[in-house]
């Protein structure tokens, strides 16, 4: 009987100790799901493809990436700072996130690699 009072502690316990590993991510299969980015993003040169570079995304105000001349207006007047949180939403769904966005890319559906993608970006974020 004692046993089952404690399950849910334990099973709460357990949650608890996953949760932040989760959430900080892992930059190398962050790497790999950039893969996806890459036809039209960097992260490792301040060079414009398709889309802006990523390079030092972290806190950059949306739409503001210099030397860039793409952006929609939608994504110009957003006012998003890109964090964890904004990019999470974004990389959700980037149309629904900014209607608007000329991004076509339909999102990442998989929370673990949007998490994971993320800690790779930050990687390259001063």
């Amino acid at each position: 009987m004692k046993f089952i009072k404690t399950l849910p502690l334990i099973v709460l316990g357990f949650g608890l100790s996953v949760t932040p590993a989760l959430a900080s991510g892992d930059v190398a299969a962050g790497e790999k799901v950039f893969k996806k980015c890459k036809a039209c993003h960097v992260v490792d040169a301040e060079k414009h493809k398709t889309g802006p570079h990523l390079v030092n995304i972290m806190g950059r105000t949306a739409g503001s990436a210099d030397g860039f001349k793409k952006y929609s207006d939608a994504m110009k007047s957003s006012g998003i700072v890109w964090n964890e949180e904004t990019l999470d939403a974004y990389l959700e769904n980037p149309k629904a996130y900014v209607k608007g966005t000329r991004m076509a890319f339909a999102g990442l559906r998989k929370e673990e690699d949007r998490v994971n993608v993320i800690a790779y970006l930050k990687s390259y974020s001063k």
